[in-house]
């Protein structure tokens, strides 16, 4: 996989991890307009009852088509606090949610006026838990179709019900409750599997 367009998600799911990490250049989509249900502003974790989402409130504009970048959070629901005590409750006893913890609560806690502005602040977070770097560049405008360029097109992976790969099973907290449930979150592997996630993560590959 060389070079890739891809969108800043919530927490992106292991699939978007597994792309930019085989990929030689990473393009993040930011002149796109916002499209709801999506992973910007969601993720998937495995809570105690199978999976969850989590869901980042935004402020409604009255705009028709508002384009991702000037999306505001709306903070009056009290979601960071619920967020992390999602988290706590889903993988306090996993192996890795100790160790990161520290790094991942000030993201909880610290205000974002942007939803994009926040995403880019955790692909920075999570890629030091990970102990990598993903360097990327930004869009400078939005193209439709990437098909006569040398860049693959994997902005769609933002949607979860269009994202169909599956990937090899690793142990997750409640699996013995609700089997394994693939494509979460990437804090569910990182949860999981600590730096481990990176070897797991080089030999998945994408349909």
């Amino acid at each position: 996989m060389n070079n890739i367009v891809i969108h800043p998600t919530y927490f992106p799911s292991i699939s978007h991890f597994v792309a930019m990490l085989q990929s030689e250049k990473i393009l993040f989509e930011v002149e796109d307009n916002f499209q709801k249900q999506t992973n910007r502003n969601r993720m998937y974790i495995y809570s105690a009852n199978g999976i969850q989402m989590l869901n980042i409130p935004i402020k409604h504009s009255n705009e028709l088509h508002q384009k991702f970048k000037d999306v505001v959070i709306e903070d009056a629901f009290g979601w960071q606090k619920q967020h992390f005590k999602s988290l706590e409750a889903a993988y306090r006893t996993s192996p890795y949610f100790e160790f990161f913890e520290d790094d991942l609560r000030p993201l909880f806690e610290e205000k974002q006026k942007y939803m994009l502005d926040l995403n880019f602040k955790i692909h920075e977070v999570i890629t030091s838990c990970l102990g990598i770097e993903l360097p990327f560049e930004k869009t400078i405008e939005f193209h439709k179709d990437y098909s006569h360029t040398d860049i693959l097109d994997l902005r769609a992976l933002a949607n979860g019900k269009k994202d169909v790969n599956e990937f090899e099973p690793y142990t997750q907290v409640f699996e013995e409750k609700e089997g394994f449930i693939n494509n979460l979150s990437i804090l569910d592997l990182l949860f999981n599997e600590g730096r481990h996630a990176i070897d797991y993560l080089k030999t998945q590959s994408l349909k």
